[in-house]
C-alpha cells in the first residue's frame, strides 16, 4: 500500500490550504468519506498534488521570511556604492598610516572627502564622535544609544559591525547635511588604529 495521505486526509489538507487553519472542513470531508469509489490512481494523484502543494508554500514562506534579512546587509550594487567603500578604505589607510593628523585632510571643503552630501565621520569604539566635518557640534560627544527615526540603534550597529567584520555597511534613517528631515542611508564603515587607539571610519550616501 502506498504511504501517501488517504484521500480524508488529502481533502482535510486542501481545505486548510484553500480556506484557512479554523475552516469548517466537514463539507470538503463528507464526499471523501461517504464515496469509496476513487481509483486508488486518483486517490494517488490528488494526494502527490497536495503533498506538493503543502511543500511549495512552506518553501515560499521559508523565503519570503529570509529574504529581507539578506537584502538589507548592503545597497544594491551602483557606482556610488563603489565610491563611497573606495573613499572609506582609502581614508582607513590614511589613519592607520597617520592617526588623527588625517583629520586635517577630511576637514576640507570641496576636496575629495568633503563634498556636496559625502563626507567622513570617525568614532572610537565607545562611540565617541572624534570628527564630523558635516556635524561639527556632534564632535566631542557620546552617540551610544541614540536611534533613528525607525528606532534603530544605528551609532551601536556602526560599531558592532566594525568590531564585529572589520567592513561592512549598516543603512539606517539620518537627515542630509543641512536637513532636518531623516532620508535613508547606507553607510560603510571600517576598522582603524589612531595612535595606537582602535576606532573607525566611515561614510554613506544617499540612495534618493
Amino acid at each position: 500500500m502506498s504511504a501517501l495521505l488517504p484521500e480524508a486526509d488529502v481533502c482535510a489538507a486542501l481545505a486548510h490550504v484553500c480556506y484557512g487553519p479554523k475552516a469548517d472542513i466537514r463539507p470538503y470531508l463528507a464526499p471523501c468519506i461517504e464515496s469509496r469509489s476513487i481509483r486508488p490512481s486518483v486517490d494517488r494523484e490528488v494526494a502527490m498534488k497536495a503533498n506538493a502543494l503543502l511543500a511549495g508554500l512552506a518553501f515560499t514562506t521559508l523565503v519570503a521570511t529570509t529574504l529581507p534579512v539578506f537584502s538589507q546587509q548592503a545597497p544594491p550594487p551602483s557606482e556610488r556604492a563603489k565610491q563611497v567603500e573606495a573613499l572609506v578604505t582609502k581614508a582607513a589607510a590614511l589613519i592607520d598610516s597617520k592617526g588623527k593628523a588625517a583629520f586635517v585632510d577630511f576637514r576640507k571643503k570641496d576636496s575629495e572627502w568633503f563634498h556636496d552630501d559625502t563626507y567622513l565621520f570617525v568614532y572610537d569604539l565607545n562611540a565617541n564622535v572624534l570628527l564630523n566635518p558635516a556635524f561639527p557640534k556632534r564632535e566631542g560627544t557620546n552617540v551610544s544609544g541614540q536611534k533613528d527615526a525607525k528606532g534603530k540603534l544605528f551609532h551601536n550597529e556602526i560599531i558592532k559591525t566594525a568590531e564585529t567584520k572589520g567592513s561592512g555597511w549598516v543603512d539606517y534613517m539620518f537627515p542630509k547635511p543641512g536637513q532636518t528631515e531623516p532620508s535613508q542611508k547606507w553607510t560603510y564603515v571600517k576598522k582603524v588604529t589612531m595612535d595606537g587607539v582602535p576606532g573607525l571610519v566611515a561614510s554613506g550616501f544617499y540612495p534618493e
